[in-house]
């Protein structure tokens, strides 16, 4: 029993002869309709929103400590420093989630802007 063998046309193809000096991916200027779009909201709104976690961060950590602070009797600065801590920790991280989802929206609110327009 004889297997059949692939059929081959004619020799393979010989790759490109590429003289020139080799050009840096990063330096190609790429026409402006093949850049795809970000999309990242602005570099302001990513400013805000991390400022707003950090004045969040440290009031929480000031409502923290004055709470662990106002009901503690004696030497609590152990305990004044966790509340403080875990208040930052909570008011940081809530508004964390809020500003990851307000900035999400916003992408996704300028991403469907050329839309209405079509349809007005």
């Amino acid at each position: 029993m004889d297997t059949p063998q692939p059929r081959t046309e004619g020799p393979a193809p010989e790759p490109a002869d590429d003289t020139g000096p080799p050009t840096d991916p990063a330096t190609v200027e790429l026409p402006e309709s093949t850049v795809a779009p970000t999309a990242l909201p602005s570099v302001l709104a990513r400013v805000v929103a991390f400022a707003a976690v950090l004045v969040a961060g440290l009031c929480g950590g000031l409502v923290g400590w004055a709470i662990t602070d106002l009901q503690c009797t004696g030497d609590c600065a152990t305990n004044a420093a966790i509340g403080a801590v875990v208040g930052t920790l909570l008011a940081a991280g809530g508004v964390a989630v809020v500003a990851v989802l307000v900035l999400r929206a916003m992408s996704e609110w300028n991403a469907q802007a050329p839309l209405r327009d079509r349809r007005r």
